[in-house]
């Protein structure tokens, strides 16, 4: 599997051998932001790695409609780098299935599945029923604490946003602080056609709900079918003024 020259990595950028020695964290993901801004997605894998000690760098993946392309670069750079995949409970069996094809695919060699805890789940949605009273409150239980509890060990993290997604998404930098730690956006900047063409490119499967009409597939209960014309995000808390579940933001919200 080739990919595209797009994604294709060229020496990292960066501040140097130490690169957090007498650097905030906000001026780390300032520079480095200014320097990765125009790099291919692999790039800035690299330069995440190289930028973070061994060890403290982790891939965060839903495993959804577009995760393929990012996982794929994620495994050229490096197939052992820990990838974190929250399993709420609600997921389609489809996606389960997708993420077992994915991990034998492309060798990756850590993937640990995130859920909350069976104490947490019995406090707060004994009967399972939160996601259809608080969507908020579900997303918090079910997703947000268990990733942010997993992500504790990490300096740093890579996600696969798409400013092309829009919302919260518009304006997103390549490497951002979230917390105590960096986040990196490596395909913030790359559009759909370019993911088309990794995904032909490496001879990627697809996950399987995106034929039937899902192109962003979350949990079952909060996810429809994107109507023609609509945003990709559109089937994602339809009718509801959600749009995130909340992984991306700050613990002040």
């Amino acid at each position: 599997m080739t990919a595209p020259a797009r994604f294709e990595a060229a020496p990292t950028a960066g501040l140097g051998a130490d690169p957090s020695a007498g650097f905030s964290l906000a001026e780390q993901a300032a520079t480095l932001d200014r320097d990765l801004q125009a790099a291919p997605p692999m790039e800035i894998i690299a330069a995440a790695r190289a930028h973070l000690p061994a060890g403290r760098l982790a891939v965060v993946s839903s495993f959804g409609t577009e995760a393929a392309p990012l996982l794929y670069l994620v495994a050229q750079v490096d197939p052992a780098l820990p990838v974190l995949f929250v399993d709420t409970g609600w997921l389609f069996p489809e996606t389960l299935t997708y993420r077992d094809a994915i991990v034998a695919r492309l060798g990756l060699t850590d993937v640990r599945s995130l859920t909350a805890t069976p104490a947490a789940l019995a406090a707060e949605d004994p009967d399972r029923e939160l996601w259809m009273t608080d969507a908020d409150a579900c997303c918090r239980l079910r997703k947000v604490v268990p990733l942010r509890r997993a992500l504790e060990p990490f300096a740093g993290w890579i996600n696969g946003r798409k400013r092309y997604h829009g919302g919260e998404r518009a304006a997103l930098p390549v490497v951002e602080v979230d917390g105590a730690r960096l986040k990196f956006n490596p395909f913030a900047n790359v559009a759909p056609d370019e993911l088309g063409r990794i995904f032909a490119a490496a001879d990627l499967p697809r996950h399987p709900l995106e034929a039937q009409g899902y192109r962003s597939v979350g949990c079952l209960p909060c996810t429809s079918k994107t109507r023609p014309g609509e945003d990709i995000r559109s089937g994602r808390w339809r009718g509801k003024a959600k749009t995130e579940c909340g992984i991306h933001f700050s613990e002040q919200g």
